[in-house]
C-alpha cells in the first residue's frame, strides 16, 4: 500500500463525511419543527422506532448516514 493509496482512503472517507453532515444539515433545515414532530411521534413506541430506523437505513441503504442524522437530529 502507498501513501497515493492512504491519501485516497483518508479523501473518500472526508468526503462521505461532508457529505452526510449536508445531507443532515439540508434535512434539518428543510424539515425543521416538522421533523420534530414527526420523530417525536413516531419515537414514542420502542418497537415503531426500531422499524422506523430500519426503514431509512433501508431506503438510504447507509446505516452509518442513518446514525449521523439521527446525532444531527438530536443535536437540534
Amino acid at each position: 500500500m502507498t501513501i497515493t493509496h492512504l491519501l485516497s482512503f483518508f479523501a473518500g472517507i472526508g468526503l462521505f463525511l461532508y457529505g452526510i453532515n449536508a445531507m443532515g444539515e439540508g434535512l434539518e433545515y428543510a424539515a425543521g419543527s416538522k421533523m420534530k414532530k414527526i420523530l417525536g411521534a413516531l419515537t414514542k413506541n420502542r418497537l415503531l422506532a426500531v422499524l422506523m430506523g430500519t426503514l431509512v437505513t433501508a431506503l438510504i441503504q447507509s446505516s452509518s448516514a442513518t446514525t449521523v442524522m439521527v446525532v444531527g437530529f438530536v443535536n437540534a
